[in-house]
This record gives structure tokens, sequence and C-alpha cells, in this order.
């Protein structure tokens, strides 16, 4: 990174600086609506922004979830977004890694990912099959549903993860044009 980086809880008054950051991110996916539902669910979001300056680098987002028939704290991680501009400086890997050093301090014991494994490979997580996704995955994502163990824990076993409403779409889970039409 070549210009410094302050990373911190998101703000009510961060909202237009996210609002823009992930069409320009994401210009073939709409993730606003996820991303406002998930901002209003204060109890579960760990929201995060990377500035540079004045200016947004990156957001994440962690939902904090559980697990059908088990007591651990799990999160959720996504989705994340770095400004084009700002993209391959490491960005991304920081707010993640700050967004789970917070988690483990309260006691969150693995975080879950739905997303490019080379990526998220690079910081630490691995294909997951204990713990199902909340909506059965195409065969070709199955190296996608990864996770990462926080703390010395065993990985929960054998269930599917619990996640709030705003997860509740079977279109997030799924590649364009194979979701369900209902």
């Amino acid at each position: 990174m070549t210009q410094e980086i302050e990373i911190r809880e998101s703000v009510p008054g961060d909202l237009d600086l996210i609002e823009k950051l992930y069409p320009d991110a994401f210009p073939e996916e709409d993730l606003l609506p996820l991303v406002r539902d998930l901002l209003r669910e204060q109890a579960t979001a760990l929201s995060l922004v990377a500035f540079a300056g004045t200016a947004l680098a990156g957001h994440v987002i962690f939902t904090r979830c559980d697990i059908a028939g088990g007591n651990e704290k799990v999160a959720l991680l996504g989705p994340l977004a770095v400004a084009p501009s700002r993209q391959r400086q490491g960005i991304g890997s920081a707010i993640v890694r700050a967004g789970m050093q917070m988690l483990e301090n309260e006691g969150v014991s693995h975080v879950y990912v739905l997303g490019d494994p080379a990526y998220y490979g690079r910081l630490g997580f691995t294909p997951e099959a204990s713990v199902a996704p909340p909506y059965p995955l195409p065969e070709e994502w199955r190296e996608a549903w990864q996770s990462k163990c926080l703390h010395g824990t065993m990985p929960p076993v054998g269930d599917t993860l619990r996640v709030p409403d705003p997860w509740l779409q079977p279109a997030l889970w799924a590649p364009e044009g194979e979701q369900d039409p209902d």
C-alpha cells in the first residue's frame, strides 16, 4: 500500500460513499440491496471501511451467524468491495484481517465465505465440507464455499449455517440464470 489506510467500523455518514463503491467495484452485479439490508442489521453486522485520506478505498461486512444444532459463534464474510483504483494494493486483505481480529476478540470461532478460492486462500480460508451453506451450491462452486478457524477450537461439524434474513435469498447462492424463479 502506498498511502496509509485507516480501517474503522462504518458509521451512518459513510453510507453515501459505500453506495458509490459497490457499483464501481462490481459493475455487473447489484449488491446494494444486500448491503443496505445488512447495514440495517446492526446487531448481526460488523461493517468496516478503509479510507485512504478522505477517499473510501474499501468496505466489508461480516454477518454474525450460528450453526443449526450448534452453539458456536460464527460469521459470514461478504460482501467485500475495493475501489477499482485501489485494487491489488492489499486493502481487501487488510480490511478482512482487521474484521477477523475484531470477531475473534468477540469469541467468534469460524468465518465462512462464498468466494474466489485463489483470493481467500491467501487469507487462510480452506474449502468447507462440514458446515453447509444456507442453500445448495452448484457443483462448480463447491471449492468457493470456504472457512477459516479464528482460534484453536475444533471446526463445527455437520449442519447448516443459519444466516439472518438478508442472506435468505436463493439468488445470492446460485449463478445468474440458475436461481429459483419463485
